[in-house]
């Protein structure tokens, strides 16, 4: 099952270099450029959209996600919260890891551009730990374009209990 955004104008929804990032390498940035595959651990409830806000639409859920290096916030969109759940494995296209609705919820996503597409079922290792969204950035002093590590807030992430 596969789940595109509308293509941006101009844009061809895919990225130039292709390459696959592990988990633990995700620095965030504001650009669609994440292309990586993930286990589904964990799946919260769905919340409706904002009430007032003329620009969510749509429901969102957020997910536990992790490969063999690291885990992190997945935030899943509209018909992605019902297509995805825990144990299924999932390859993103095109993602984005930034901030959304705050400084404090650093989450990997598909996007307007991106793509998520399940890929499998309960095959592959991964770990809990470290969690990319519970880490704190900073940007970095000799080059204000790019972010750096600044702490870990958490190892394992906060919304979602570890496994025992």
């Amino acid at each position: 099952m596969a789940h595109k955004g509308p293509e941006a104008p101009g844009g061809s929804g895919s990225s130039s270099s292709g390459r696959v990032v592990q988990l633990k390498n995700l620095v965030p940035a504001a650009m669609n450029n994440v292309n990586t595959t993930f286990i589904v651990v964990d799946k919260a409830a769905s919340a409706p959209p904002p009430h007032g806000r003329a620009d969510a639409r749509e429901e969102t859920c957020l997910a536990l996600v992790a490969d063999e290096t690291a885990a992190v916030h997945f935030l899943l969109w509209g018909a992605e919260c019902d297509a995805f759940e825990p144990g299924d494995i999932v390859r993103l296209t095109d993602g984005i890891f930034s901030y959304h609705r705050g400084p404090n919820s650093l989450v990997l996503r598909a996007g307007r551009r991106g793509r998520t597409e399940k890929v499998g079922e309960f095959t592959t290792l991964f770990v809990e730990t470290p969690n990319m969204s519970e880490v704190k950035w900073a940007r970095d002093p000799g080059d204000p374009k790019r972010m750096v590590q600044e702490a870990v807030v958490s190892p394992h992430s906060q919304v979602f209990k570890p496994l025992q």
